[in-house]
């Protein structure tokens, strides 16, 4: 296996350090590559694109065949990555790592394509951020295993066809919505991963911590997997820094009340939320009684980017239900006042107690 080509991109404002963050550091991609399942059958969750993505692989084996092109689209540290490698692992294929950013000419593709060998997997990660030409290039290299490449400019160009050997292309996007028709149908199959449910991030935590050699308990497990966001990447990173505390505070065991003590003393809260979204839903309670309030005055409130607090704070907020987004500006929902445990005001002011019509725009 090919070792990874400027795999992950510059993080997000606001999240080098987050311990919620779904971004992955050095750190994280080191213990990710020591705790990554093999195969599917050890793959944890995503149900239904692991039985399709089976079905996909096995036919391809049993036809002698390269496996048809996979998407997989989803949020950051759902396992996109680990079933690209279980891919090549399955197909008994080498793998080569790259990004979509790290493409920024069609030479640059052409380039990975023509030293591809027959039946390697090649895994793009963000494909939707590739390049405009290059994207263009992987149109027919895709479909007809051929790249044409120019040489010369001007009148005097001349394209040179490059017959490539069969491969299999796993593209990765965090936004599904970005990659244009002609280059999403030309994948023939198509994978979103969810986020995971608490049970099952309590099974890929036991694993994790075996691996880790932890000691933890079930209850240990149930308390940090309910925090970690749905993602896996998040439960691992929770589950390490945990076992610091137990390991230096306690005797070593991950119990509930030691996940819950470590988890506090990193000031990452029950429903797994850490101190910045924490900061966004005080503002807009304490200083807007709950809103309306618009993006830019919330930022400036909270001593944040208005980048940070959309991109960053926002979407967790927004699927947990504590926020919601209205034409008239930011709202925090009924479920926001009882996390924090205040009191909405009377009378339905600031659009605090519903989120329906009567609550945002009536009279």
């Amino acid at each position: 296996m090919l070792p990874p080509q400027n795999k992950r991109d510059d993080p997000a404002p606001g999240t080098e350090e987050r311990l919620v963050g779904s971004d992955a550091d050095g750190e994280d991609q080191a213990v990710e590559a020591a705790l990554r399942p093999k195969d599917l059958d050890e793959f944890v969750g995503q149900e239904k694109v692991r039985q399709q993505l089976d079905l996909v692989l096995r036919a391809a084996r049993q036809r002698g065949a390269t496996a048809d092109h996979v998407l997989l689209s989803g949020a950051p540290g759902l396992g996109k990555t680990t079933l690209s490698m279980i891919i090549a692992a399955e197909m008994g294929a080498p793998i080569r790592i790259t990004s979509g950013p790290a493409i920024q000419h069609a030479g640059d593709l052409a380039a990975i394509l023509s030293s591809l060998q027959e039946g390697e997997v090649l895994f793009l990660d963000e494909i939707h951020r590739m390049s405009r030409p290059a994207e263009e290039m992987l149109y027919m290299a895709m479909e007809d295993f051929r790249v044409d490449v120019i040489v010369g400019k001007g009148p005097g160009a001349t394209a040179i066809p490059l017959e490539l050997p069969p491969f299999t292309l796993v593209g990765a996007t965090t936004r599904a919505g970005l990659l244009p028709p002609p280059l999403r149908d030309r994948f023939g199959f198509t994978g979103h991963m969810e986020f995971y449910e608490p049970a099952e991030l309590e099974r890929v935590i036991h694993r994790s911590a075996r691996l880790l050699d932890v000691e933890i308990g079930e209850e240990g497990a149930a308390e940090i997997a309910g925090r970690s966001r749905g993602t896996p990447r998040i439960a691992n990173r929770l589950l390490r820094r945990v076992r610091d505390y137990a390991q230096v505070e306690a005797d070593g065991v991950i119990t509930r009340d030691v996940a819950g003590t470590a988890l506090a003393v990193y000031e990452v809260d029950a429903r797994g939320l850490d101190r910045l979204d924490r900061s966004v839903l005080q503002a807009l309670l304490k200083l807007f009684g709950g809103g309306p309030v618009g993006l830019s005055t919330l930022a400036v409130a909270v001593g944040e980017e208005r980048e940070t607090v959309e991109e960053v704070a926002e979407p967790f907020l927004v699927r947990e239900g504590l926020l919601a987004r209205t034409p008239r500006g930011r709202v925090a929902t009924p479920a926001a006042w009882a996390h924090l445990g205040l009191v909405p005001p009377q009378g339905g002011g600031g659009g605090a107690p519903g989120i329906g019509q009567g609550g945002l725009f009536g009279a």
